[in-house]
């Protein structure tokens, strides 16, 4: 998982069924500052930091789906891992839980301009998916009329293997750049199973601190996916060493290579005014 290395070191004491606090120490301002734009090539020239945010463990973004409106409460996308009541057990789902959390929103250059506060968890989970939505107490508007900043859309569809996408770290201030190498059918870590994951090629190398992070489709220029884990000295299926397990049970373990989330899957999910039900149809995220 692609949490800052006091973070990582916590998740090895974890036996895979417990929760444990996603604590983390907070970034080194020298590093976390240093732009990391140098690598950027035209064909993604267009994706900045605008929108992303820095947790004090992670990153994340404040997102939309495609019928969010302006007066909506703004939503913050970040890895379930990262939450700051801990990680959710295999099976566990967290569902309007009330967080003052606060978030660093960055502009294009990734310069904080403002600091974002959190009303509630409106979902957390690691069971088929590592995901965490935060609802704001600012809107789309409000946010937009103080710090001229855009939401970034969640994609509604699957994404594309092919694909040429960015990942954008706002703990980091670094984007990674690379395709979508494929999809992985289970995706185990520890006591946790993802399903559908993205696999990276290699040249998206992220390191921890990236995990929450938006992946973002350089063509189109929304969220498909959420970064979260990579398997770091070759070990198989354990924390910080996920593997890959295909229809027929075959185990593959691929070191340095890293995975996401797909992300289409939570549109169905979000209602009217931004809710999170999770008895809509077409919503597939695990319930509690």
């Amino acid at each position: 998982m692609k949490k800052p290395l006091a973070g990582a070191l916590l998740a090895l004491l974890l036996t895979g069924a417990a929760a444990v606090p996603a604590a983390a120490s907070a970034p080194r301002e020298t590093v976390a500052q240093a732009p990391a734009t140098a690598s950027r090539t035209q064909a993604v020239a267009a994706v900045d930091f605008a929108g992303t945010v820095a947790l004090s463990n992670c990153s994340g973004s404040v997102v939309r789906t495609p019928s969010s409106l302006p007066g909506d409460f703004a939503l913050v996308l970040s890895n379930g891992h990262c939450l700051e009541t801990g990680m959710p057990a295999p099976g566990q789902v967290i569902k309007d839980r009330r967080s003052s959390r606060s978030f660093t929103l960055l502009n294009s250059a990734g310069t904080g301009v403002g600091t974002l506060r959190a009303s509630k968890i409106a979902y957390g989970t690691m069971t088929d998916t590592d995901i965490s939505i935060y609802q704001l107490t600012k809107t789309y508007a409000q946010i937009q009329s103080q710090y001229g900043i855009s939401a970034l859309t969640l994609n509604d569809v699957h994404p594309t293997q092919g694909s040429s996408i960015s990942v954008v770290s706002g703990y980091w201030k670094r984007i990674y750049n690379c395709s979508i190498d494929g999809f992985v059918y289970r995706l185990k870590e520890g006591g946790w199973t993802w399903k559908d994951s993205v696999r990276y090629t290699s040249s998206c190398n992220t390191i921890g601190g990236t995990s929450g992070s938006p992946v973002i489709d350089t063509a189109t220029g929304k969220v498909v996916a959420v970064n979260n884990t990579g398997n770091e000295n070759g070990e198989s299926c354990t924390v910080n060493n996920p593997c890959e397990v295909d229809e027929n049970g075959t185990v593959t373990v691929r070191q340095g290579i890293n995975y996401a989330q797909e992300t289409y899957t939570i549109v169905p999910c979000v209602g009217p005014g931004n809710v999170i039900d999770l008895n809509r149809p077409g919503c597939v995220l695990p319930k509690p």
